[in-house]
This record gives C-alpha cells, sequence and structure tokens, in this order.
C-alpha cells in the first residue's frame, strides 16, 4: 500500500524526460518556495490572528506546462497545523505508548486530514535526538534512544505514506539546542555521529520516507543544508535515498552555491537563494547544471509518483478533525499516560467514594497542547483536566484553585475526598522559540529541569493536606522530581494530551483505563548526571554518552529508570529464551497478568557489552513489544532485533562491524536491571 521507494523509481524515465523538456528557469522554480514568511510572521505571534502561521498548505515548485503537481506543505507532528485539525498528543507522549501499530494509525488520520485540505506533504516526521532533555523541542520528538526514535518514526512513516502524502523526516541533522538553532556548530566523533545521531534517520529512510528536511545548526563548520557529506555522501550516497531533500524554513539557506551543490533540492518555503540567484549562478559555472537536473529529477519523480498512485479511500473536508479521530486522539493519550508513583493504592479513584474532588494548580483549567511555534494545531475543541474530571464524574463536587495561593488551596484539599494537582509546563517555558521586538514565547529550558517555585509549594501544601493526593505532570519531556516525590502519594506523567487530553487525564485516574504508558526517557536524581549543554553556544561537542546509557556508565541511580512505568495490575515474566539466528537475535519470554484486571506491559529487549574490546553502553534498547493482556492471561511474546543492530561503526574503515563475542541479553520491563530476565549468546 502506498507509494513505495519501488514505485517511485519506476517514474525515473518519465521524469527525465520531463526534466529534459523544461528550461533551466523551470528547473530552479521547480527547486523554490513561493511563501514569503514575512508575510505570515505576524500570525506566528499574534494569538488573535484571523489567520494562523501555516493555516494552508504552502506551495513550492510545479510546472502546469508539462504536467507536475506542486509540493504543498502541511506542518506537524502533533496533527496537521492547517485550519482547525485533530491535534494529538506531542511526539513524546506518543513515543511513551511504545506502540508503533498505534503511531501509524495517527499517521494515517494525519494523512487523511492533509489530503482533505489539500496538501501532499507532511512536515512532521521529527527524529531528532535530544543531547539534554532541556532542549526546548523535546516534545516533537519520541524520546531519548535511538533505537525507539527509529522505530516510532518509521511507523509514522508508514501509516502517513499509506494515504500517498509525503512523509518529511527532519531535522537533518544534529538539531537538539533551540535557542542556538541558527548558529550553533556541532560536532562528534565518527562512532557517535552514526551509532547515536544518524542511524534513526536511516531508519525512517529504509522505511521509506520520501523527503528530509535539513536543520538550520552547522556540522562539523558547515551549515547542514550545505554540508555534501551529509546530504550527498551519507544520505544520497551511502543510505540510496531516492527522494528530495528540502531546507528548514528561510533560514535553512544561506548561500546559493554551498546549497545548491551539496544536494539541497528545495529551498522553502519562499525563494531567496534560489530562484534567478540559483539561474545566474548556473550560467556563470558555480553550480554545475547536472546539479540542478538531478534535483529536478528527484522532485519530479516523486510528485508524479505519489499524485498517480492508487488511493485507497477518498479525501473529503469532512474528514477533518471527524469523530473517528477525536477518538483517536483519546486513545493516543490513555496509551501515553505513564504512572510514576501509586504509593498504597491511592489510584484509582472510586466513583462512589470521592464526591468532592480538589483539582489545583494553574495548569488545570488551561488547554495545554503543546508550544506554540511551527508545531502549533489548532483543534475545534479541546478538553482541559478540570473539564475532563467534571465530566466523568458528574456528581462529583469539583473544588477549585488556581495554585496561586497555596494556603487557600489546602484548605480545599483538606475538605476533599481526594485532590489533584496539575502542574509542569506550557508553550510559555518551552517549544520552538518564537520572539519579536515584544513577545518571546518557547526556547529550551536553560534555567531549570525542575518545576517552578510555586508549583513545588503547591505540592507540597495539597499533599501534606490530603493523604490522597495524585500530582499529574504536564510537559513535553523529562521533569525533574527528585525533591518532592516522597511527599507525593501518586505521581501521573501526561505529557502534552492533545485535544483529549482532560478526557484521558480523568479516566486514567478513575479507572477507567489502565495506565501503561513507559518513560521515553531516563529521570535522573540529579541534573548534574545529565551532560551540560550551554543553550547559548556557538559551538558544542556531543559526546557518545546521554540519557539512560550515560547514567549507566556513570554508575548514577535514576529517579525512575527509562522504560518505567506502573499500572493497576502486575504482571509477571518468565521462561526466557534467547537465541542468535543467521541475521536477527529472538528473545521470547511469558508474560502473565497476575492482577484483577485488563491491563497493558512493555516487553523491553536489551543487549549488554561488558566483553567489548571497545567503548560501548552497559546495555542498550534494541526491540520492545507493548502487549494488552486480561486478569489472569497467559501469553508468550518474542522480541527480535537484526544483529545489525549490534554492529559498531569503525571509523578506520568507515564501515560497520559485528564483534564477535558473548553478549548480554534482558528483557524487562524498564532499562533497570531489577526484575529483568537474563541470558547471553555468542557470535
Amino acid at each position: 500500500m502506498g507509494c513505495d521507494k519501488r514505485a517511485r523509481l519506476g517514474y525515473t524515465a518519465e521524469a527525465a524526460r520531463i526534466v529534459g523538456e523544461l528550461s533551466l528557469e523551470e528547473k530552479v522554480a521547480l527547486m523554490s518556495g513561493k511563501v514569503v514568511l514575512g508575510e505570515v510572521m505576524g500570525d506566528f505571534i499574534d494569538p488573535d490572528a484571523e489567520r494562523h502561521y501555516n493555516s494552508y498548505p504552502y506551495p513550492a515548485g510545479g510546472n502546469e506546462r508539462l504536467g507536475v503537481p506542486e509540493m504543498l506543505f502541511c506542518d506537524g507532528p502533533r496533527g496537521v497545523v492547517c485550519g482547525q485539525s485533530s491535534c494529538f498528543p506531542v511526539t513524546v507522549g506518543r513515543g511513551a505508548s511504545f506502540d508503533p501499530g498505534l503511531e501509524e494509525r495517527v499517521g494515517e488520520a494525519i494523512a487523511k486530514e492533509i489530503r482533505a485540505h489539500g496538501g501532499n506533504l507532511f512536515g512532521g516526521v521529527c527524529v531528532n535526538l535530544p543531547y539534554n532533555p532541556g532542549w526546548g523541542r523535546s516534545q516533537e520528538v519520541y524520546g531519548e534512544d535511538d533505537f525507539h526514535l527509529g522505530a516510532m518514526g518509521s511507523a509514522l512513516v508508514r501509516g502517513v505514506q499509506r494515504h500517498n502524502v509525503i512523509a518529511c523526516v527532519k531535522h537533518f541533522a544534529f538539531n537538539s539546542m533551540e535557542n542556538a538553532r541558527f548558529k550553533v556548530d556541532v560536532s562528534a566523533d565518527d562512532r557517535t555521529e552514526r551509532e547515536v545521531y544518524l542511524r534513526h534517520f536511516k531508519d525512517c529512510v529504509d522505511s521509506g520516507a520520501a523527503a528530509v528536511m535539513s536543520s538550520y545548526n552547522k556540522y562539523r563548520g558547515s551549515h547542514c543544508g550545505h554540508s555534501a557529506y551529509l546530504l550527498k555522501g551519507v544520505l544520497k550516497g551511502e543510505w540510496g535515498f531516492d527522494g528530495f531533500v528540502m531546507s528548514d524554513f528561510v533560514w535553512g539557506v544561506r548561500d546559493t552555491v554551498a546549497a545548491a551543490t551539496a544536494g539541497l533540492d528545495i529551498e522553502m518555503c519562499d525563494t531567496k537563494y534560489y530562484g534567478a540567484t540559483l539561474v545566474q549562478a548556473v550560467r556563470e559555472g558555480k553550480v554545475p547544471l547536472s546539479d540542478v537536473d538531478e534535483s529536478a529529477l528527484r522532485i519530479v519523480r516523486t510528485l508524479l509518483a505519489f499524485e498517480r498512485a492508487e488511493d485507497p479511500q477518498e479525501y473529503p473536508r469532512s474528514l477533518v478533525a471527524c469523530e473517528e479521530h477525536r477518538l483517536l486522539a483519546l486513545e493516543a493519550a490513555e496509551k501515553s499516560m505513564t504512572l510514576l508513583k501509586n504509593e498504597g493504592g491511592v489510584l484509582p479513584f472510586s466513583k462512589g467514594a470521592v464526591r468532592r474532588l480538589a483539582v489545583l494548580g494553574r495548569l488545570a483549567d488551561r488547554d495545554n497542547l503543546g508550544d506554540h511555534g511551527s508545531s502549533r494545531v489548532f483543534p475545534p475543541s479541546s478538553v482541559s483536566p478540570r473539564a475532563g474530571l467534571a465530566a466523568l464524574v458528574p456528581g462529583c463536587e469539583i473544588l477549585y484553585g488556581d495554585g496561586g495561593d497555596p494556603s487557600r488551596d489546602a484548605e480545599l484539599a483538606r475538605g476533599a475526598d481526594a485532590a489533584v494537582v496539575v502542574v509542569g509546563y506550557s508553550h510559555e517555558d518551552e517549544g520552538e522559540f518564537v520572539s519579536d521586538e515584544s513577545v518571546s514565547i518557547g526556547g529550551d529550558r536553560k534555567a531549570s529541569l525542575g518545576l517552578r517555585a510555586e508549583d513545588l509549594a503547591l505540592i507540597r501544601a495539597a499533599c501534606a493536606a490530603n493523604p490522597r493526593t495524585v500530582v499529574v505532570l504536564i510537559g513535553g519531556g523529562m521533569i525533574m522530581v527528585e525533591e518532592w516525590k516522597a511527599a507525593a502519594p501518586a505521581i501521573l506523567m501526561a505529557y502534552y494530551p492533545g485535544m483529549e487530553g482532560g478526557t484521558a487525564i480523568a479516566r486514567t485516574l478513575f479507572g477507567d483505563r489502565c495506565p501503561g504508558g513507559k518513560l521515553p526517557f531516563v529521570v535522573p536524581a540529579s541534573e548534574s548526571d545529565l551532560p551540560a549543554v550551554d543553550w547559548e553556544a556557538e559551538s558544542v561537542a556531543y559526546g557518545y554518552y546521554h540519557g539512560y546509557q550515560k547514567l549507566q556508565k556513570d554508575g548514577r541511580k535514576p529517579s525512575f529508570p527509562y522504560g518505567f512505568g506502573l499500572s493497576y495490575t502486575s504482571f509477571d515474566l518468565g521462561d526466557p529464551d534467547f537465541r542468535a539466528g543467521s541475521g536477527s537475535l529472538t528473545a521470547s519470554c511469558t508474560i502473565r497478568n497476575t492482577g484483577a484486571r485488563r491491563g497493558d506491559e512493555v516487553l523491553q529487549l536489551y543487549i549488554g557489552f561488558s566483553r567489548s574490546s571497545l567503548d560501548r553502553p552497559v546495555k542498550t534498547l534494541v526491540g520492545f513489544a507493548r502487549v494488552s493482556l486480561e486478569a489472569g492471561e497467559s501469553r508468550r511474546v518474542t522480541v527480535s532485533c537484526p544483529l545489525g543492530r549490534l554492529e559498531y561503526y569503525d571509523s578506520a574503515s568507515r564501515s560497520w562491524a559485528l564483534e564477535r563475542m558473548e553478549y548480554e541479553a534482558y528483557l524487562g520491563t524498564s532499562s533497570a536491571d531489577e526484575g529483568a530476565l537474563r541470558g547471553s549468546f555468542r557470535l
């Protein structure tokens, strides 16, 4: 289904014929955006603008004379930014589901709405890896682990392209600083580059992604949109990428010759360095005509293939924010809910026993969908936590406090049967950095990865007043909890849960749904356990270790390990089996739901390298499977990975190599050693 690589390559001859009939000006026009960003930037900042930034598909290229369609760009990744579309949980929340099948369905829904809006490209497959979780756009990616990023990103690619929408993977590459993104020059050694920062991009390309967006930052001295090494050498050369590369908007190209000769096929979203300037550069011999011809061929071939592929259905406007997609947004939010603590079985609440509920915090009564940058979605409706709780339990009296007066809020909690404290972040604290002379929003979390002082005061006051207090965390990434987690009987991580987030939170707190989400990042006990980053740096060197792998290498115990999440039921793992075949490793065990209700568990496979002659992780994730089991049900579950995932990059030979040695294998429900089933295998 969809337009796969083989089908696209089948249009090579026709695309070459068309390109041969184009004038130089027409070829370059294919490589050029048609929207002047300055004309819409006011909408980017102004929340009261009649239309919002990216409110329609942004066109580029096209040739009516020879029947080449325009590229029509729609941004993401939590839904279509055009019009009033469905808003799904942010990507990191969907990453917490550890459910590629669900992500494929989200991709299909997004693609259907893009088609209904008249678009043909989705610019929302974001798989950058956060070196430090303070990165402001961490919410736009699935988490900190490269294997998980690749698996989930590939699922989104498959879902989007099933409906003949081009999936664009971004931002290639090393984009994990926001405030300094236009100036920072990133460096990394060869193994770090290939094993940590590029491999998940290749996963998405191997899954058929037909477009890639370059990033603003520099890598090893060159802007990524000017990097012949990344674009021509790695992406198009080594990986055999058949699609086209576009720049990030406006500032992704800084030099006509450097970009065009490096393999940057389309300048988005307007034309500053291509257009007439590129035509002149070709005529002066500064840019070979062959480079323009190749870009034109890639663009025409891809657009023809997607336009002519057979559609699995029709795409009426009624698909936008339809009921089916609203319910999918709710399912995605529910599957993302990650229960971190549940001391004494505080949760789930009983609808019969909780007649007065204190709902506290500045974020409790707020539509809080994530950042207000290019990924902002405007759904026709959304549900706040307070509204979700009130709707789910209409007979329950809601005692609302906005968190501004901890003493007053503590009294509300004391007079209630239970309390819910909603704290965390909003677009004001993190996200894409957007500013003009009067307004600045988003950016990196430079000051702290913890909560605001007023949130801490509210948590302590409410928890002291009511022993049945639950802290619900809202945010786009890791939030430090160590200084207050002992005071909180229960903690639920909700991320930015999308248009139905309040409903999902309520249904989880009252037990209509059993939490099954898992942390897609480690929560350290101290920020000093993370890689240090100067968020305003002009140059930065990324090391091999970050996240849970760094903590394990340094022998630091986390507050919560990567992949961790509790449930309202319990699971037992047993009877493990580990086998290495000719091309893959297979691990299996029996999972049994030992509790009294249906629930989901995520089986995770990690491989250890203690016998390696190289510096390698203590263990790394290489496979996972989300499993739903009825009370008392048992199932044999198998997780496998190709042996290529165990390879390291040999910088001397510039190739991948597999060590012949004994490897450790761990099957568990997080990256922690506790409770994991262990085995080994020799290659």
